[in-house]
C-alpha cells in the first residue's frame, strides 16, 4: 500500500522499487480533487494543544516545524519573506476557526478575475469580490506528529463569504477500468530505494531540461528496458485516466500566457490502497523551469 501521507508520489515513481500497488489504486473506486498552482497553505487546530494555526507546507517538516498561532509567530518564522508573511497574517485573521486541519493553495486577493500566484494563470468568469481567494484540496488527520499526518482529498464544501472565496472544482471520472493488469515482477529488475531516489532525480532533470523522456533515455536511467517499459506503461494509464476526467466549476488555466491546460493535476485517493498525484510532468515541470519557478 502507498501511504496517504504529506508527501504524495507520482504513480510512475512508485513502481521503481517493485511496489506494484499503484495498479490497485488507479483501477479502484477513488475520490479525486483538483490541484491548484498556488501558495501552499495549511490551517486548522493543532490537536496537541487545541490552538488554531496557519502555516505553509513547512507545517509538515520533521525538524523545523513552523506553526503560527499568533502574528508574532508569523513574524518569527516568515518575517524574512515579507510577502508571504503578509498573506499568512491575513489568513490568520480571516480564516474561519475549525477543529479540523486543511491543506490548500492561496491564490490571491479579490478585486480581479485573474490570478497567477505561480506558473499557472487562472481566469474566472467574473471578478471575485471576496478579500481572499483560497483553494482547499486536502483534509489532514494528525494522530501523532504533524509530519506523520494522513491526508485525504477534501470532500467537504465550504461556503463563500465576504472574507473568503473558496475555489473547489469537482472532478468526475467518466469510467473506472474493470480490472488491473497483471504484472509479473520476476521479469523486471527493480531498483533499491537509494537507486530509485537517484533515478527520480535524473528523470526530473531530463524533464526540466525540456528533453523528451523517451524509451532510450529511461532505459539508460533505470538500467533495463523492462523497467523502462513498465514506467512508460504507468504513465500511459495515468494519462488515459486524466483524459477521462470531467471538471466542474474550475477557472480556465493557462501557462506561457496563452496555452490552455486542465490545471496542475489531481489528487487521486483510494480508501483501500492509498493516494497518488496525477500530473502531466513534462508540461508542468518544464513550464516551471522555463519561467524560473521550478522548486
Amino acid at each position: 500500500m502507498i501511504m496517504t501521507q504529506t508527501h504524495i508520489e507520482h504513480p510512475e515513481d512508485t513502481i521503481l522499487t517493485g511496489d506494484l500497488s499503484v495498479f490497485d489504486i488507479l483501477y479502484d473506486v477513488a475520490s479525486i480533487s483538483m490541484k491548484m498552482d498556488g501558495i501552499s497553505l495549511v490551517w486548522g487546530t493543532n490537536p496537541a494543544n487545541g490552538e488554531f494555526f496557519v502555516s505553509t507546507k513547512s507545517a509538515f517538516n520533521k525538524k523545523k516545524i513552523r506553526l503560527c498561532y499568533t502574528q508574532e509567530d508569523i513574524e518569527f518564522h516568515f518575517g524574512h519573506q515579507p510577502d508571504l508573511a503578509q498573506k499568512l497574517s491575513f489568513c490568520l485573521t480571516y480564516l474561519p476557526r475549525t477543529d479540523n486541519i486543511y491543506w490548500g493553495d492561496f491564490l490571491g486577493f479579490g478585486g480581479t478575475d485573474t490570478f497567477q500566484p505561480n506558473t499557472i494563470a487562472y481566469v474566472f468568469p467574473e471578478e471575485i469580490d471576496s478579500f481572499l481567494v483560497i483553494a482547499p484540496h486536502t483534509q489532514v488527520y494528525v494522530h501523532n506528529e504533524m509530519w506523520d499526518a494522513i491526508c485525504e482529498p477534501l470532500q467537504e464544501t465550504f461556503s463563500d463569504s465576504a472574507a473568503i472565496k473558496w475555489v473547489q472544482p469537482s472532478v468526475d471520472r467518466v469510467y473506472a477500468p474493470a480490472r488491473a493488469p497483471k504484472i509479473n515482477p520476476d521479469t523486471i529488475p527493480f531498483l533499491s530505494k537509494k537507486e530509485a531516489e537517484i533515478a527520480k532525480q535524473e528523470i526530473n532533470s531530463v524533464i526540466k531540461s525540456g528533453k523528451e523522456l523517451d524509451d532510450a533515455t529511461l532505459t539508460e536511467i533505470l538500467g533495463s528496458p523492462q523497467l523502462a517499459n513498465l514506467y512508460q506503461f504507468v504513465i500511459e494509464i495515468k494519462e488515459d485516466l486524466m483524459d477521462s476526467f470531467i471538471i466542474h466549476d474550475a477557472p480556465m488555466s493557462f501557462i506561457f500566457e496563452d496555452v490552455q491546460i486542465d490545471g496542475e493535476g489531481f489528487i487521486f485517493h483510494s480508501e483501500d490502497y492509498g493516494t497518488v498525484k496525477l500530473v502531466d510532468r513534462e508540461i508542468f515541470s518544464y513550464a516551471n523551469f522555463a519561467t524560473g519557478k521550478f522548486q
